[in-house]
């Protein structure tokens, strides 16, 4: 069971992203005049099968694709109107993107992972994260050394080092154990709600949904608010 999405979102104040009938298509529709809005400590989780569609819209809210039709608002200013340094300026500020394949630097080492992104972010790495996520006696050892839950707590300690406003993330929890799952996302429920901030889950695993305030399910080209999970 997860609260009411319809009674809950009014709660929430300060639209961060705003997307207005949002299309897109490959070689077949994806989805059609989807519409939906983050706000401040909102954390949304969108659920769908493979193939639905759910991770190219998150490409699309996190300025990582443009979408056949419709825009995407941050804050009042339309993302793929803004000029591609402005793009890559939010990308790089304001935005973290946890991806379900890690991305992280194979031949290096933990600690010079997290470096990279403190170095390129200016902050400094936060010990405490590192902890609360489970990898802080990893440091040294290398990435190809870690088993795949590892290798993505600390893609997700990289993004959480960016210190961003904004978490966009594709199934952050896959390669985990259901308990160690449901505390990472709670680090990362408790990071955004610090920082005033928002995040959008794509998953299929419906109790990590339910640890989110609204959630929404892609299904037949539609975008729909989901009341209650079996």
């Amino acid at each position: 069971m997860i609260k009411d999405s319809l009674s809950n979102t009014s709660t929430f104040k300060n639209p961060l992203i705003q997307a207005k009938n949002l299309s897109h298509s490959f070689d077949y529709p994806l989805f059609e005049d989807i519409n939906i809005t983050l706000h401040e400590k909102e954390v949304i989780s969108i659920l769908g099968v493979s193939g639905s569609g759910k991770s190219t819209l998150l490409h699309i809210l996190s300025s990582l694709l443009k979408p056949k039709k419709g825009e995407v608002y941050y804050g009042s200013k339309s993302l793929y109107n803004l000029p591609q340094k402005y793009q890559t300026k939010v990308r790089r500020e304001y935005l973290g993107i946890i991806f379900q394949s890690h991305y992280l630097f194979k031949g290096f080492s933990v600690k010079e992972n997290l470096e990279i992104s403190s170095l390129i972010s200016k902050k400094e790495i936060d010990t405490e994260i590192l902890k609360k996520l489970g990898i802080e006696n990893t440091l040294l050892q290398n990435i190809s050394d870690l088993s795949g839950g590892q290798q993505q707590r600390v893609s997700i300690a990289r993004v959480l080092t960016k210190k961003p406003k904004i978490i966009f993330a594709d199934e952050p929890t896959g390669n985990l154990d259901s308990q160690t799952a449901k505390e990472v996302m709670a680090e990362m429920i408790e990071y955004i709600k610090s920082v005033n901030g928002t995040m959008l889950i794509v998953t299929h695993d419906e109790n990590i949904a339910s640890m989110s305030d609204t959630v929404y399910r892609l299904k037949d080209q539609k975008l729909t608010k989901v009341h209650e999970l079996s």
